[in-house]
């Protein structure tokens, strides 16, 4: 049991990771010198090493993309807290309910921030940017399945002695 406590904080802070990580970095859009993220975007200057960055449009669109990647973090973290709590609290037999629906959440959250990101990232940058997703935005898609995972597994665990 012990062990399975151990794989599922493990998977959880994996998570938690992968979205602080795509949150945070600039690496959204790539290409030509250039790097976007959802706060800011920075263009390379004249030599390899100076970079030039502004603040990131004021869509509306992608505005809702930062909300949603911010309340998924949040929802993690609710969640992980909540957890160890519940290990304490929680009667035998229980179920971790609580913590897996604010998990389920935060991965909902990631699907929808990356899935508006995705239909209209050609709002921000033309088609002949020649711009590509960079590891930030792979990234963020890769902690939506595991945080729902994950969220299914608390629903699914039952607390033992």
């Amino acid at each position: 049991m012990l062990l399975l406590l151990l794989g599922i904080i493990v998977l959880h802070v994996s998570v938690l990771v992968l979205l602080f990580v795509s949150t945070i970095v600039s690496q959204w859009l790539i290409g030509n010198g250039h790097t976007s993220d959802l706060w800011q975007n920075c263009t390379l200057q004249g030599s390899l090493s100076s970079f030039h960055c502004s603040t990131s449009s004021t869509n509306e669109w992608l505005q809702a993309v930062q909300a949603l990647m911010s309340l998924s973090i949040i929802f993690s973290v609710l969640s992980l807290f909540l957890f160890f709590c519940q290990l304490f609290t929680l009667t035998k037999g229980g179920r971790f309910y609580l913590t897996g629906i604010f998990q389920i959440l935060a991965g909902l959250c990631v699907m929808s921030g990356a899935t508006i990101f995705t239909a209209r990232h050609t709002d921000w940058h033309l088609h002949t940017d020649n711009l590509s997703f960079g590891f930030t935005y792979i990234l963020a898609w890769v902690a939506f399945p595991l945080a729902v995972i994950s969220g299914v597994i608390y629903v699914i665990l039952r607390k033992r002695e």
